[in-house]
């Protein structure tokens, strides 16, 4: 309209000829402007970074002012959604399940280390694979064909570096992706199976002097015996009466110490826990061994005293039942820079090296019937275990079928007390 306007006024003035001229020429001027300004356009939109504004007015500077607003908050939005995906990732990797993207078919598109672990997959190299390749249990096959996701489903044997049970559950979520997340149970399973034989070890070392008492009773309250009869099966009734006390008194000592808090940190005169136990062995013994007791040094323990002695007397109570009349056991304590031990070396029948794994589980037996011959009541080790674990010591076992055993209590320097510690802490 303005071009129109001056042509009409120029030619007015000027004549024809002129104003054409003149519109034509404020034409092509106002074309270049407007080229220009697309080139400027097309020149910073195609910078791989938001650069400098061009130098523009009039209705240029309003549209490169307002796409590099918008451009602004699209980076803006583009940043913020970067960091999400970063911190989302750092998170899922920080799980302690396993977490694997899968797409509609059932292809992997992204794990996280866990899963990695879990199913021996690689985020990377089995991109674009499927899952069933990786885990080929048929009670996996069978839960993804049935689309049952609001159950898990659990793998035993499952895929990997070591044998596990995984449980595994499948998450449908947007765009007919799925979640596909694992669950480590073996520590679960194991500890379920280990309650399982407790309650089932507990209750047949229970029924089996339980119904010896009860036969001689019923015995004793259906027939009508001689005073000198009754007596006699009092005097058998006795030691399974015994037996059982035994056993009540160590589950109950177990338990106090499973559940106790940590001990004080009171100093313990290992020179007296050693004589004591061996004073113990001597009397149980009855002379039909050699007992010696060698002290290198004279320091305490720091802890319960009544743990220590326990876990001392009953790997020392084990030596003498285990050893067969004549033999030699061997009490030491020693202690130096690196810490202390006491140990207990015996020429007894000695362990086949298939059972040590496995000696400090509760009413675990490597000979259930010369167990119960020798009186003992499969939770000694399991205390001694415990008893230990509590002061920062551990139990190692070295043994040889009719050599004998050595049972070694090793506590870190850190429990170590000087002996002039316990003289310190006595009231003058």
């Amino acid at each position: 309209m303005a071009i129109a306007a001056v042509g009409l006024v120029a030619g007015a003035l000027l004549g024809a000829a002129w104003g054409w001229a003149v519109a034509a020429m404020l034409l092509a001027t106002s074309l270049l402007r407007e080229y220009a300004g697309f080139e400027d356009l097309h020149l910073w939109a195609s910078q791989p970074r938001l650069g400098d504004l061009p130098d523009r007015d009039g209705h240029w500077g309003d549209v490169f002012h307002l796409l590099h607003k918008h451009r602004r908050q699209t980076l803006r939005r583009r940043r913020e959604l970067a960091r999400l995906i970063v911190r989302t990732r750092r998170a899922v990797e920080a799980l302690p399940y396993g977490v694997a993207l899968l797409d509609g078919a059932n292809r992997i598109e992204w794990c996280n280390e866990v899963a990695r672990a879990h199913l021996g997959i690689d985020a990377e190299r089995d991109r674009g694979q499927l899952i069933s390749n990786f885990v080929r249990q048929p009670e996996f096959a069978e839960y993804l064909a049935a689309r049952r996701f609001d159950d898990a489903v659990m793998l035993r044997d499952a895929p990997g570096p070591s044998v596990r049970s995984l449980r595994i559950q499948v998450v449908a979520v947007d765009d007919g992706e799925r979640l596909l997340l694992s669950h480590d149970v073996t520590g679960e399973e194991r500890v379920a199976a280990m309650r399982r034989d407790f309650v089932a070890n507990a209750s047949h070392e229970l029924r089996t002097p339980l119904t010896v008492l009860s036969g001689f009773l019923e015995t004793i309250r259906d027939l009508k015996l001689e005073p000198a009869r009754v007596k006699d099966y009092l005097a058998l009734m006795a030691p399974q009466a015994e037996r059982m006390e035994r056993i009540i008194e160590d589950l109950l000592m177990l338990s106090s110490i499973e559940n106790a808090p940590a001990p004080a940190l009171d100093p313990i005169p290992v020179r007296r826990v050693v004589e004591m136990v061996s004073s113990q062995a001597r009397s149980l013994s009855a002379g039909r061994h050699r007992i010696e007791v060698e002290i290198e040094s004279d320091v305490d323990l720091a802890g319960s005293e009544t743990e220590i002695a326990s876990a001392f007397s009953n790997l020392v109570t084990n030596a003498v039942r285990y050893t067969p009349e004549g033999g030699r056991i061997a009490l030491r304590w020693r202690s130096g820079r690196d810490g202390g031990e006491f140990s207990v070396a015996d020429s007894g029948i000695g362990i086949p090296p298939e059972h040590l794994p496995r000696l400090t589980e509760r009413f675990y037996r490597v000979d259930r019937g010369r167990s119960r011959d020798s009186g003992g009541t499969g939770l000694g080790l399991a205390i001694v275990k415990h008893a230990l674990a509590r002061h920062h010591a551990t139990l190692e076992v070295q043994s040889e079928p009719g050599k004998g055993s050595v049972f070694t209590a090793s506590f870190p320097a850190s429990q170590l007390l000087p002996r002039e510690s316990a003289a310190a802490s006595e009231p003058s």
